[in-house]
């Protein structure tokens, strides 16, 4: 439910201001619209981003008090309306750190231009089997620990800092524990991954996975063979009280999956993901153990969890968060209960495991 705005602090209409984010300036827009019983809905631009908008989760205005949040990235805003209606002086917050921020209403003087989004990429055909055209694998010598990213934009394929451990578990779509026979450098080396697939198109998660298992047998020369065995595993099934996932508000085949500050902890971010994009995240990046998906829920959904990592996620490494005084948010098992209704349940399980029969570091290029 909206809150119900006084024909004096009327907020609809376009609003601009620039957010001094460290070293970068970014404008922001954010339009309010005025709905059938004087609440709003609205969308948040970040225009030196993106071109897509945000849509607003909650839009509040009480007494002079602008409030709304923005679930999909974590952020929210409160600020005072200026008597003459035509500013809103207050902070941006997303991560845990408040940012100022003033929003003026926009004429059509000022106006800044909302940029045309573009046009989604054209899928891959569903029975298209790709590899990549072009793929470069250059040695990281940074010294990182983990990896920085696994991107696809449009048709560029990218991995920064990622070991051969990160590769397989990702193209396999297994934890680490369920690969075997691992050499001792599979952890340790790292590199940088650029490439193109061969056939027109955006992938989907599964074609990336192809294109991966054909770059590890190629380029690592790895041959493996499938076993089923039993081991510690999470079951993620619907909690009692049922589940509370967002329908997403985006369009395309690949999901938007990462993490950063949030209050008390940490904020993991879902976006445009099924529920096996929420399971290889976590057994990828986050958790010691396999994930197994028995929600039977599909679809795509948006979602934001905070929570307070321990020593035993992210393989022993939990990034280091900033001091602050606001209260800890809860543990991660905790936290996907009370935000998603879903339920992380430790028990043995029979899991597919990876045997690595042959593995050799990569060719040069």
């Amino acid at each position: 439910m909206f809150a119900t705005a006084s024909r004096a602090q009327d907020l609809a209409g376009n609003w601009q201001g620039t957010l001094h984010a460290g070293t970068k300036d970014l404008r922001i827009i954010m339009a309010f619209i005025k709905g059938d019983k004087d609440g709003y809905s609205g969308k948040m631009y970040s225009i030196d981003q993106t071109p897509q908008p945000f849509n607003t989760s909650t839009i509040k205005s009480e007494a002079g008090t602008v409030k709304f949040s923005v679930d999909l990235i974590g952020g929210s805003y409160e600020g005072k309306l200026s008597p003459d209606n035509k500013t809103i002086a207050g902070t941006w917050t997303q991560g845990g750190t408040p940012i100022p921020l003033v929003l003026v209403r926009a004429t059509p003087e000022t106006a800044w231009e909302i940029p045309a989004p573009p046009k989604p990429e054209k899928p891959m055909a569903a029975d298209a089997d790709p590899a990549f055209d072009v793929a470069t694998i250059k040695p990281n010598p940074s010294g990182g620990n983990s990896m920085q990213g696994l991107t696809m934009n449009g048709r560029n394929f990218r991995v920064r800092n990622g070991s051969l451990g990160d590769l397989i578990t990702f193209a396999y779509n297994v934890q680490a524990k369920q690969v075997i026979g691992a050499p001792a450098w599979m952890d340790v080396d790292r590199y940088d991954i650029d490439g193109i697939p061969d056939q027109p198109g955006q992938p989907s998660v599964d074609q990336l996975r192809t294109m991966g298992r054909k770059l590890l047998t190629d380029r690592f020369k790895l041959t493996v063979h499938h076993e089923k065995r039993d081991m510690s595993a999470y079951v993620l099934t619907v909690s009692k009280t049922g589940q509370k996932l967002t329908p997403t508000q985006l369009t395309g085949s690949l999901p938007g999956l990462g993490l950063g500050p949030g209050k008390g902890g940490l904020t993991l971010r879902f976006a445009n993901a099924t529920m096996t994009d929420f399971t290889s995240f976590l057994q990828m990046l986050v958790l010691d153990k396999p994930v197994v998906d028995q929600t039977a829920l599909s679809g795509r959904f948006d979602a934001n969890v905070t929570f307070l990592p321990d020593q035993t996620q992210f393989h022993g490494n939990p990034p280091k968060l900033p001091q602050s005084d606001v209260p800890d948010a809860p543990d991660l098992f905790a936290a996907f209960q009370q935000t998603l209704g879903l339920r992380l349940a430790e028990e043995k399980t029979a899991v597919d495991v990876v045997v690595i029969d042959h593995v050799e570091k990569p060719s040069p290029n």
